[in-house]
């Protein structure tokens, strides 16, 4: 039933099947049944974007295969060939090679090998490694002379590359080489492929062309269903097309991005729900069999019962007039802490949120009195439930759009700021204390610049590596005297700190600020 419902496209169904289809073979003390359910299982996780999960399963599978069986290297191949896959769409480059170098050891047949090979070169493209890349493209092409397909899609991939390593080098021949084999052969997804390399290639060149060969990308990802393939022609198309046209495409890019978020999260949940009813099936079984084993025991409790009683009232009786002396001096410490606690709470939820709030109001002229209302009832309800513990979220959502609206309402006709970077692949991965302490860093930041640097242009620079994420603020405006006697730059040190982070000031009166921020992704 479970290949039944994968072979009709229906995913979801054949997740659920896979799952019951493992719990028998796993009272059975079948292995290799239960390894070939997982990596199934872990396929479609990657294939509906459920990454974390899909790398879980594959792990989970190796523990059943027995990779001392060349019958099984077949499935072995396949799971390391996903695990790449889905630590690679996890931007985990250096892992990702490795889990493709494991594929191809495991790899059996020529058509594989080459498979995992041009992933692996993929891979090695994404990481700028171009040198190498291109080597192991090119013993790829050799070999894939007599197959049209994988002889496109290598000639595309290595001309693209070599692009990428000098943009003066002319890909344009074995691009279309590529596709004028890839239309001969019906080969859509090829097809779809070429028409996006030659959209990027004639960008700059010859807008027109771009423009054309966007259309028809969008047009195949259209035939082949493929969301993400028409977000990428979209983005193509609202990069180049004219004014009157962006609009357009930009608003169709936007409702097939958040129908595709809501898809990917509804089948991560269906499959994580999934997941949970069946361990909690066993866990209930598990439970049931304590509970008599419990029952037995008792009898024997109850004798060391009466002694750790006794035991029990001595120790805290002692412990009693110990904590009785720790107690007062915590108070102490305590009614300081709150009161630190609670200046600090003022200070970021409603002192910065008023200069924010006066900031817009200063540079929109055409703010709408009903939402300058809600902002004033937003901040209204912030000051009121400033003793709560509640946490204020920043991060809910789409988190590279919410900082970047942040920072974007500190521009001003005076004041020009620039964002780079701030792609929501930068935050993939981050946990949400580090992202809120950091959105509430770098509005204090922009505060104090909207404040007292009377800067013209403020650079912002968001940048992510394998271990940290790095941002880069600059303005030209006429620096500080003193970092050190603000409070408020004080309370951004320490939250950087607290995320095991670093910030650092350089200022030169009269010619700008450099604050650099990094703190660490894991």
């Amino acid at each position: 039933m479970a290949f039944q419902h994968r072979d009709n496209g229906m995913p979801d169904s054949a997740f659920f099947y896979f799952n019951k289809a493992k719990d028998i073979f796993l009272q059975h003390h079948d292995n290799l049944g239960t390894a070939k359910c997982l990596l199934n299982m872990a396929i479609i996780a990657t294939d509906r974007g459920d990454n974390f999960g899909s790398q879980e399963m594959s792990l989970n599978a190796l523990r059943y295969f027995d990779q001392k069986d060349a019958d099984q290297f077949i499935y072995i191949c396949s799971n390391y060939n996903n695990l790449g896959r889905a630590t690679q769409n996890l931007l985990d480059y250096k892992r990702a090679i490795k889990f493709y170098e494991l594929a191809i050891e495991f790899s059996r047949d020529s058509s594989t090998i080459l498979i995992n090979q041009n992933n692996k070169a993929n891979v090695l493209n994404a990481m700028k490694s171009y040198k190498e890349a291109i080597v192991l493209y090119s013993s790829i092409l050799k070999t894939t002379r007599n197959n049209n397909r994988e002889y496109a899609r290598v000639l595309t991939n290595i001309s693209y590359t070599k692009w990428l390593q000098n943009f003066s080098y002319d890909a344009r021949p074995d691009y279309l080489k590529a596709l004028k084999i890839r239309i001969a052969d019906n080969d859509l997804f090829g097809q779809n492929s070429s028409y996006s390399h030659l959209a990027q290639y004639f960008a700059k060149k010859d807008p027109d062309s771009a423009m054309m060969f966007a259309r028809k990308h969008l047009q195949v990802a259209k035939i082949l269903n493929s969301p993400d393939d028409q977000l990428s022609a979209l983005q193509e198309l609202v990069t180049l097309s004219p004014a009157s046209e962006t609009k357009s495409y930009f608003e169709r890019y936007r409702i097939l991005d958040d129908s595709l978020q809501v898809a990917r999260w509804k089948a991560k949940n269906q499959f994580a729900l999934i997941r949970f009813e069946t361990e909690k099936h066993k866990a209930d079984f598990q439970k049931s069999q304590a509970e008599n084993a419990e029952k037995k025991n008792r009898i024997l409790i109850g004798y060391f019962i009466v002694v750790a009683l006794v035991l029990s009232l001595l120790s805290v009786y002692l412990w009693f007039r110990k904590r009785n002396r720790l107690l007062r001096q915590e108070k102490e410490l305590e009614v300081k802490n709150t009161e630190l606690k609670y200046v600090k709470k003022i200070h970021d939820r409603v002192a910065n949120k008023v200069y924010h709030l006066m900031s817009e109001v200063e540079n929109i002229p055409n703010l709408k009195r009903d939402l300058l209302l809600d902002k004033l009832e937003a901040l209204y309800n912030t000051s009121r439930d400033i003793s709560y513990e509640n946490k204020e979220p920043t991060s809910e959502g789409n988190y590279a759009a919410q900082l970047s609206g942040m920072l974007q309402s500190y521009s001003s006709a005076s004041t020009e700021v620039l964002i780079v970077g701030n792609d929501e692949e930068v935050w993939i991965g981050i946990n949400d204390t580090a992202k809120d302490e950091l959105f509430i860093v770098m509005q204090e930041l922009m505060t104090n610049m909207k404040r007292h640097s009377q800067a013209q242009m403020v650079v912002i620079k968001f940048l992510r590596d394998d271990y940290c994420i790095t941002v880069l603020y600059t303005d030209n405006g006429i620096g500080m005297a003193d970092a050190g006697r603000n409070n408020g730059l004080k309370n951004t040190e320490n939250r950087i700190n607290g995320i095991h982070g670093t910030i650092t000031f350089e200022s030169i009166l009269e010619k700008g600020l450099d604050i650099t921020i990094s703190f660490p992704i894991a």
